[in-house]
């Protein structure tokens, strides 16, 4: 998927959206990242049978992605 259909396949609301800055911020993530982090997201909404991108979905992305850049010893 290219960026502009990451964005409009998993829309965000200013919650999450301030979620994943803060995350991309605290774990110097590239743009790349942002866009795979949504990916994985939205592969965990389809998986729980869900509508649309919810917090725990984001943040079990987030953390699939923290693990990836070995932040967790």
């Amino acid at each position: 998927m290219s960026h502009a259909q990451v964005r409009a396949h998993v829309p965000l609301d200013a919650t999450l959206s301030e979620m994943l800055q803060q995350a991309m911020e605290q774990l110097s993530l590239s743009a790349r990242a942002y866009d795979r982090i949504l990916k994985v997201a939205r592969t965990i909404a389809d998986l729980a049978a869900s509508d649309r991108v919810e917090q725990p979905h984001l943040l079990e992305a987030i953390q699939y992605r923290s693990l990836d850049r070995n932040v967790f010893y």
